[in-house]
């Protein structure tokens, strides 16, 4: 009897600290000379301090990162010119430690994006303006690249937009279709994912051309993967989308520009954990975020807009109770700590403070 007391007890408090307690990685530029690779932090819910658990050096500008469901497997980008490749890492979630495996050549420049399945590890390519396919090994390891997708065209941006630029490859939520979304020629095309294919893992299935010159960047879907929400990096465009079937169309557009005269240098989107609340950030010279109310139609409705207390708010991520909001800085070398009422889905500065050398991705697991 009291061995079960003590046990429920002991299960009781570990509940109540993993409650308190939020575990995330760190993808960073090492080309400043700033950062040293992947880094492994702790939040304390309570305090707000953060504790750093480790960091993984020997990468190569491991930008962008993905953690598989069962936290034993770590992927990230090489971003570079020269030597672009997707990373394998195992992982030991207790520890945050990362052990090293492999290293595959995606065959295409700057990769910007890395996403997983259980067979597959896919990237988008900026530099290259197209899409690198691996297969995962049991050991979690990478094969040699399975299949690559060249995108072609152009949009009206000649600054930004004279080649393609695939800018993300995300997993629908049914797992049944990858999105690609290339800021060069202004479209998202939809590929019908076949998991079990050797060669034509992904097939042409949908394109949504989206506004000329608006540069599509990151999309986020909603809880039942009927949603998507897309931000358009070169000027400020959020658009409502249905997915059905694989296929897109468009529901509503607004905008993070609340000046005409302003600038738009958009960069990520994100919804809080219950659906309610869409959030997407403009870097300089506004470095801000915006917060959006999610009607019942999923439809948005302009809520309000706050400064991200840093340069380059390139990347931010929630906390899974939604009770923090952490935005990652690239040019100011720090993430800010916001906390969040989870009811209104306001946003106050916490004060505190990581340092940490050219952020761009954060991944709570």
């Amino acid at each position: 009897m009291k061995h079960a007391l003590f046990l429920s007890l002991l299960m009781a408090f570990s509940l109540t600290f993993q409650a308190q307690s939020y575990r995330f990685l760190v993808g960073t530029y090492t080309n400043t000379g700033k950062s040293q690779g992947i880094y492994t932090y702790e939040l304390n819910g309570k305090t707000g301090v953060v504790t750093q658990k480790s960091v993984t050096m020997g990468v190569s500008n491991p930008s962008y990162l993905c953690v598989t469901p069962d936290k034993k497997f770590v992927y990230s980008v090489n971003e570079s010119e020269e030597g672009s490749a997707a990373n394998a890492f195992a992982f030991d979630a207790v520890s945050g430690k990362l052990n090293f495996l492999n290293r595959s050549m995606t065959n295409s420049k700057g990769p910007c994006f890395i996403s997983a399945t259980p067979k597959h590890v896919f990237t988008a390519n900026y530099g290259g303006g197209s899409l690198s396919v691996f297969t995962r090994k049991a050991d979690g390891s990478l094969s040699d690249l399975k299949q690559m997708i060249q995108h072609s065209g152009s949009s009206i941006n000649l600054d930004r937009q004279a080649e393609p630029h695939v800018h993300q490859v995300i997993v629908t939520n049914d797992k049944r279709f990858i999105l690609a979304n290339d800021l060069g020629t202004d479209k998202v095309t939809v590929y019908k994912y076949n998991p079990d294919a050797i060669h034509e893992i992904l097939t042409p299935w949908d394109t949504l051309d989206v506004k000329k010159g608006s540069g599509p960047r990151h999309i986020v879907f909603n809880g039942n993967g009927k949603l998507a929400y897309l931000v358009q990096e070169l000027d400020g465009t959020v658009s409502v989308l249905l997915l059905k079937n694989g296929k897109l169309d468009l529901l509503q557009e607004t905008t993070l520009i609340s000046d005409p005269e302003q600038k738009a240098w958009a960069a990520d989107i994100h919804l809080s954990p219950d659906g309610k609340f869409l959030y997407a950030t403009n870097r300089a010279p506004a470095n801000n975020i915006t917060c959006y109310k999610v009607l019942k139609d999923g439809r948005l409705e302009n809520y309000f807009m706050v400064s991200t207390r840093g340069d380059g708010p390139r990347n931010f991520a929630l906390t899974p109770d939604g009770k923090f909001l952490l935005v990652a800085h690239q040019f100011s070398n720090n993430i800010v700590i916001f906390k969040r009422d989870t009811k209104t889905g306001m946003l106050t500065d916490t004060g505190e403070r990581i340092e940490v050398g050219a952020p761009v991705c954060l991944v709570f697991y």
